[in-house]
């Protein structure tokens, strides 16, 4: 037994040994490990699903990971054909393109590959469950795809869908396949009902019915034809078989298997090389994983596959019946051989010919009757013999009374061997020795150098019949140098490649006895015709037919062109398939010298269409194209040619009797001029160095002229660089131009914006110069007023300033706003040279922002937020890292100005601050003034009564005078109160309005910058990073 595994393997070897299977009967184990970092985190990747090719030699295997390896057994080949990605459920590779299968995989879907383009030829959808089987129709043209829930039939030429069969909810599908060698479609359900459908008009044909319908219901799950179609076997979840026969669509019998069985997952028949389609052999694959094979006419258990510690969960067997995959539940391959499991297997039938052992001498006596005229013959001439087996001496009895003498019988009894067991009789009568070893040492010399371009001037479509063909070739060639420089061994040997290319050592045997018995004396003359052979045929033909010979020569046509091309393609050119078959039966049968007379024949049975023949090409057209004449008639008259021929000129006497080929090792083969051969073979190794070497040039030149174009190219590719970036450049100055004449205009109305503040404040203070002259105008008289005025006049000064300072402060920011979003432009504008769809996009953008700008000045706040979010939402969808970035720019600018505010706020607070402390100097002065002038006007009134007082000591004579000051006193003492009145209440009004227009002030301030940060915030534009 050899391991094989696949990991990490496009293609390699199938059998590094020499193939031998082990006491189990397991040829093969193929397994595909994947590895990891330490052999403990190594698993396995589990194979799921085989399937064999039509020829059995071709095997598919899909695993869980979507990898599809075809093994080529007869190639000892393996190769990854595709990674589909997905696991595959069911696989088909007996299509009628031979290189391509069908692949069933989970994502519902079905594929169809090919094995030798490695490439996805097609992609069938429709399922919307998983594809659990498919089966192909016996011409390779449609498959029956089967789910759950439907099934769908497919044509394999154009890949479209022409049925599908819908059930109902309740019933579901179970299988639905093809019958063998007929157009019919079984369908089985979950009910255990199973239909038989015309696959092309889809009419009901007939229904199987299972026994005892009162019952357990079977629950059928797998089912299996005979390769004839008259038989189908049924099994399910039960231990029974059932046995229907298609032909009268009744139940045979219901095989009980053994007791441990209480499901059957699958089955399948054996085929059988000597059946003729009747399978009796039937391989049941039960619960528990094990393969059964059982005789379901004996009803006994032949052999078994599988153990319980590795169970089967999947099984294939080769339409040959030569190999059995099974697939175990540790995800492994084993390829059974069934010839090791079961020597009954593949016996050859009874003989045809039955012989009574007291009748032996009459039946000699018959076969003597029957070959009296050759014997008679014969008998003349001690060297001279007809007939194959009389010619090759005494030959032993083959496969229980197969002789050659039988053979000879059967062939002249019916003109041809049995199709079914021609080839089994060719390897009786060539004696062919399956020297193994020999052919193998052969093989591993590897391909001839003088069929290396094989392909070249014989194009075969077939790429494994091609591969065969120079296989052959190369090992004659190997086995005698002759074979390496023969012109026409191709044509030769294809016809039997064609027919073996199965078993190419049978092939290979064949060839050789046919070159070293038939056409031994085909090499004498190398490179020229065989002259010696071509006269035999000259001879016969001219004793037998002279007018045809005559006008062969009259029109200048020999031998060369009429029995040449004849004999150089072994008369495959000229006849059919089945017809050359029935000739080689004759052919190798007989005498070598039977090849001159089958030559001979054709000419002759001809005769009347090449008499008609005038031109040299009518001439070889009739002898390289199939004509409208019997093989059997040329057969007959060849069997005429070689009794009627006199000894003087018959060939046999020339040519020797059939010599096997020798057994272990081959013989040597030297009849050929060995100094015409050498020549050639060395003016070929010469020709060949030379081509060798004058490949070598070739590829370098084409290096060299690959590299100079791919640096003209180069060259090119930047020259186009170059000036792009250079217009690039000037799109970038003009644009700049444009920036700066834009910038300019900026400027000049932020200068125009300056000036006009400037006026208006102007304009402030002119009327406040007028408001304080019209003031002091009107307060002149009064000393309190005039200090009142000019305290009003000081603190609308310092309103004025403090105003001054803001709008500054306002001009700052905004010019600090200005220089931001240059910056940001200049960033912006750095990236617009990275693509001109991110320019679109950037200026869309831009557009879009400065209408949203204007539309949310005009706009409420509501619909000015509502905006604001859907921008928002729009940039978070571009990229989440630019969102993040626009927040920390947002944040960040919303610091600064925080800062601002905060710094604005302190320096309001400073000048209010300071404002408070002079109100309260001024505050202090005016009570000192006010108490210095109660000081006053108390010593003044003082003054004034010491006066009044002297006064009236010194006129205390007219009391009417005194009452008369006393009450001028009284009004004068009342009026200056009223004045001190009015003087207070003066500084309290005006301390009341110098604090209203300080809460004023404020709330002007914080509407300002309120003002500053929504525009901001409106006026920002989009970093030119958020749209990359």
């Amino acid at each position: 037994m050899q391991i094989l595994d696949v990991c990490k393997k496009e293609s390699g070897k199938v059998f590094q040994r020499k193939v031998a299977a082990g006491s189990d009967g397991v040829l093969l184990t193929i397994v595909h490990s994947a590895l990891g970092s330490s052999p403990l985190n190594s698993r396995n990747i589990r194979f799921l699903h085989t399937a064999f090719d039509s020829s059995g030699d071709r095997l598919v295997a899909g695993d869980y990971l979507g990898n599809v390896h075809v093994f080529d057994f007869h190639a000892n080949r393996f190769s990854l054909v595709q990674r589909t990605g997905s696991p595959c459920s069911a696989l088909a590779f007996n299509l009628h393109r031979r290189n391509e299968f069908l692949v069933a995989t989970a994502d519902y879907s079905l594929k169809c590959f090919d094995c030798d383009s490695k490439e996805l030829v097609a992609m069938m959808k429709g399922h919307e469950s998983i594809i659990h089987a498919i089966s192909v129709h016996s011409s390779g043209r449609f498959a029956i795809t089967t789910s759950t829930d439907t099934a769908q039939l497919w044509d394999l030429d154009s890949f479209q869908r022409k049925r599908k069969l819908n059930v109902k909810e309740n019933v579901g599908i179970v299988k639905v396949f093809f019958l063998p060698m007929s157009s019919t479609i079984v369908t089985c359900f979950k009910d255990d009902s199973i239909f038989a459908w015309d696959s092309e008009t889809l009419e009901c044909r007939y229904q199987l019915h299972s026994p005892n319908p009162g019952e357990k219901a079977v629950s059928f799950k797998a089912f299996a034809t005979t390769r004839d179609g008259r038989l189908l076997v049924g099994g399910g979840r039960s231990r029974f078989l059932h046995i229907w026969s298609l032909e009268n669509q009744t139940l045979l019998r219901v095989v009980e298997l053994p007791r441990k069985v209480t499901c059957v997952h699958f089955m399948e028949f054996l085929p059988d090389s000597f059946d003729s389609g009747s399978n009796q052999i039937l391989a049941v694959l039960s619960q528990d994983g094990i393969l059964q094979f059982i005789n379901i006419v004996t009803f006994s258990q032949l052999f078994q596959i599988g153990r319980l510690d590795d169970r089967i969960s999947s099984a294939a067997i080769s339409p040959n019946g030569r190999y059995t995959a099974v697939v175990t539940e540790n995800g492994h391959i084993n390829v059974y051989s069934s010839q090791a499991l079961s020597q009954e297997l593949n016996k050859p039938p009874a003989p045809l010919v039955k012989v009574l052992k007291s009748n032996r001498t009459c039946e000699s006596s018959t076969s003597t009757q029957e070959l009296s005229t050759k014997s008679l013959k014969s008998g003349s001439t001690g060297s001279r013999t007809r007939g194959h087996p009389s010619g090759h001496g005494v030959m032993s009895d083959y496969a229980d009374g197969l002789g050659t003498d039988r053979l000879v019988a059967i062939l002249r009894g019916y003109g041809e061997y049995p199709a079914k067991y021609r080839i089994f009789i060719w390897r009786i009568i060539l004696r062919l020795p399956e020297n193994h070893t020999a052919y193998a040492a052969l093989l591993e010399k590897g391909t001839h150098p003088a069929y290396e371009m094989l392909h070249e001037k014989y194009p075969i479509k077939s790429q494994k019949l091609l591969r065969v063909l120079q296989r052959v070739l190369s090992a004659l060639a190997h086995w005698s140098p002759i074979f390496g420089e023969t012109s026409y061994l191709p044509l030769l040997a294809f016809p039997f490649v064609k027919l073996f290319q199965n078993n190419q050592l049978v092939c290979f045997e064949i060839v050789a006895t046919i070159l070293t018995s038939w056409c031994r004396h085909w090499f004498e003359y190398f490179p020229n015709p065989p002259i010696n052979l071509l006269s035999l045929v000259e001879n016969v033909l001219g004793y037998h037919d002279k007018e045809l010979l005559q006008h062969f020569v009259k029109h200048g046509v020999t031998s060369q062109i009429y029995a040449w091309p004849l004999l150089e393609t072994f008369f495959s050119e000229v006849l059919t398939c089945e017809e050359w078959l029935k000739l080689s039966d004759n052919i190798f049968s007989n005498h070598p010298s039977f090849v001159v007379m089958v030559t001979v024949s054709y000419c002759i049975v001809g005769r009347a269409a090449l008499l008609r023949c005038s031109e040299f090409d009518d001439f070889k057209y009739f002898f390289h194209h199939r004509n409208a004449m019997s093989v059997n008639q040329v057969i007959t008259e060849a069997y005429h040619l070689e009794d009627s021929t006199p000894d003087e000129i018959h060939p046999c006497n020339v040519l020797e009797t059939f010599v096997p080929l020798t057994k272990g090792q081959y013989p040597i083969f030297n009849k050929f001029p060995k100094f015409i051969v050498d020549f050639q073979v060395q003016e070929r190794e010469r020709i060949r160095r030379e081509e060798e070497e004058f490949l070598k040039q070739k590829t370098a030149a084409l290096e060299l002229r690959v590299a100079a174009e791919r640096r003209h190219q180069e060259d090119t590719g930047w020259y186009r660089q170059q000036k792009l970036l250079q217009e690039a450049e000037e799109a970038r100055r003009d644009l700049i131009a444009k920036e700066e004449q834009k910038l300019a205009d900026q400027r000049a109305r932020v200068a125009a914006m300056n000036r006009e503040m400037k006026m208006k404040e102007l304009h402030l203070l002119d009327a406040t110069r007028r408001k304080f002259i019209s003031f002091t105008q009107q307060q002149k008289q009064a000393e309190l007023a005039r200090l009142d005025d000019e305290i009003r006049r000081r603190v609308a000064q310092r309103d004025d300033e403090t105003r001054a300072a803001i709008e500054e402060i306002e001009i700052k920011n905004m010019e600090l706003q200005l220089q931001k979003r240059m910056f940001e432009q200049e960033l912006y504008q750095g990236h617009i040279d990275l693509t001109e769809r991110q320019k679109a996009e950037l200026e869309a953008q831009k557009r879009q922002m400065e209408i949203e700008r204007e539309r949310t000045i005009k706009e409420r706040d509501t619909e000015r937020f509502k905006e604001l979010q859907t921008r928002t939402a729009q940039l978070q969808k571009l990229s989440q890292v630019d969102h993040l970035n626009d927040d920390a720019d947002y944040k960040l600018e919303m610091e600064n100005i925080r800062r601002l505010d905060e710094i604005e706020e302190e320096k309001n607070h400073a000048i209010i601050s300071r404002l408070e402390e002079e109100n309260k100097e001024l505050e202090t002065g005016i009570r000192l003034l006010m108490k210095e002038a109660e000081t006053r006007k108390a010593e003044s009134a003082k003054s004034k009564y010491e006066l009044l007082a002297a006064d009236y000591s010194g006129k205390i004579g007219s009391p009417s005078k005194h009452l008369q000051a006393s009450n001028a006193n009284r009004n004068g003492n009342e009026d200056t109160g009223n004045e001190d009145g009015d003087t207070f209440i003066s500084l309290r009004r005006h301390r009341s309005s110098f604090d209203e227009k300080e809460k004023q002030m404020m709330a002007n301030v914080r509407r300002l910058r309120e003002k500053l940060a929504h525009e901001n915030r409106n006026k920002k534009p989009v970093p030119p990073y958020q749209l990359e």
